[in-house]
């Protein structure tokens, strides 16, 4: 792939980024942990409080970085920008409008799978990056599209419901896209987004046939 850009102008774009929102990144990982302790509270409101840090991320990822920053390199931002905007509306409607969405820990094999995916997304991710030399504040922090979209199949994997399929197929594109330009630019932590956004949507393509018509739950594995 022939990107538009080079790897220090996409690195610059992170500089840039980070130094303007800054301390913003701070509160973007409390919202992310709040978000995980709600998933085990059973609290009635976790799932609206959930569903409007995913519209509220996607939101401030189509606007905020694909729009006013990433724009600056690459055209194709506006086209992700409206993208990401779309699947931040989506996530507003289905979850706090038309209420299709509900989350919660119930000790399944998609839980455990999105634990794997929030720790790689708000941990590992960072931690690798560091190590492979992209250290702050050129490097992808939490609230930006790749690490975001990690997390949000791994939140997705605690749905309890049958969710609309819709919903997955712009983070699954997102996943294939920024997992193909990441790797032409040496940004390897980004090999994670590939394998969320693949086995996310699948197990979550596959789970939405587990569920009982009968009271619209999952059947549990095993």
């Amino acid at each position: 792939m022939n990107l538009p850009f080079s790897l220090a102008d996409f690195l610059n774009v992170f500089k840039n980024y980070n130094q303007s929102i800054f301390p913003l990144q701070i509160l973007f990982y409390l919202i992310a942990f709040l978000c995980i302790y709600l998933l085990f509270t059973g609290n009635k409101n976790a799932t609206m409080l959930i569903s409007i840090t995913l519209a509220f991320f996607w939101l401030w990822m189509g606007i905020v970085y694909h729009i006013i920053f990433f724009s600056e390199i690459n055209t194709a931002a506006y086209i992700f920008g409206g993208l990401f905007i779309l699947q931040g509306v989506m996530f507003s409607g289905c979850g706090l409008i038309r209420k299709k969405l509900s989350f919660e820990y119930t000790k399944s094999a998609y839980n455990y799978i999105g634990l794997v995916f929030l720790l790689y997304a708000l941990i590992i991710y960072p931690v690798l990056g560091y190590n492979l030399g992209h250290t702050y504040p050129y490097s992808p922090t939490f609230g930006l599209p790749c690490p975001t979209t990690i997390f949000t199949f791994g939140i997705l994997l605690f749905t309890n419901k049958k969710m609309p399929w819709h919903l997955l197929i712009i983070p699954l594109l997102w996943s294939v896209i920024g997992f193909t330009a990441a790797i032409n630019l040496t940004i390897s932590e980004d090999t994670g987004l590939l394998v969320a956004g693949v086995t996310g949507f699948v197990l979550l393509i596959a789970g939405n046939k587990k569920f009982k018509s009968r009271g619209n739950t999952m059947i549990q594995p095993g």
